[in-house]
């Protein structure tokens, strides 16, 4: 892996960039209301959280995507989440100085991340960070999402930077994967969700980090 100086530096949005989990379990657990099921604690769905709706529905209602409930609930999921997507959201903690510090040196950074447009963009404005970051790739923004390198490839390409001299953080497996796949040099962010599949240390990420800050001495 090319360990040139870092040029830009792409981030995942939930779990790693912004603790999106509070909104999302909130949606979910109004979901599970709805049904006459009681909340479930932030601790059970955290961990599901990188994996979307579909995580969050396995979570709080056991069921797949094959199952003949699953279309209305994720249906019935996103429209709660719509309406309340930036209440409790926030950058994790040492995240803004991160941003902050890419800028005054001159790094441009962007956004790759597999949730649709129609909740990234304006999560992003809730955040003010819609006129800052210079990409901001959804899942829905290209034919194949992570861990296809497709987006991670079209953001460097929109930041005018080599991949080979791209940072992209992410929180799960499939971060690493598509990284690797994009040619990037991969960090693992362990304040993450780090969904339910293998062991952060076995993805083979280039680069662990456990909070924010610790990216500054990568760079």
């Amino acid at each position: 892996m090319n360990e040139r100086k870092a040029a830009a530096v792409l981030f995942d949005l939930d779990g790693t960039l912004a603790d999106t989990a509070p909104d999302l379990g909130g949606a979910l657990n109004q979901l599970r209301s709805e049904s006459g099921l009681p909340a479930l604690p932030d601790a059970v769905l955290r961990p599901h959280t990188s994996a979307g709706a579909r995580g969050l529905i396995g979570a709080g209602f056991g069921i797949a995507p094959d199952d003949d409930r699953y279309p209305a609930l994720v249906e019935r999921f996103l429209a709660i989440y719509e309406c309340a997507l930036c209440v409790h959201t926030r950058l994790f903690d040492g995240m803004g100085e991160v941003l902050e510090q890419l800028e005054v040196a001159g790094l441009p950074w962007g956004v790759v991340t597999n949730k649709a447009a129609r909740f990234t963009l304006p999560l992003m404005r809730g955040l003010d960070l819609d006129r800052r970051a210079g990409s901001i790739i959804s899942g829905d923004s290209v034919a194949v999402p992570k861990p296809d390198p497709s987006g991670l490839r079209l953001a460097a390409s929109e930041l005018d930077v080599d991949p080979a001299r791209c940072l992209y953080v992410g929180d799960d497996e499939r971060d690493v994967q598509a990284a690797r796949a994009a040619g990037m040099r991969s960090v693992a962010a362990t304040f993450g969700y780090l969904g339910t599949g293998r062991h952060f240390r076995d993805w083979g990420a280039d680069h662990i980090i456990d909070h924010p800050l610790e990216l500054l001495g990568l760079l």
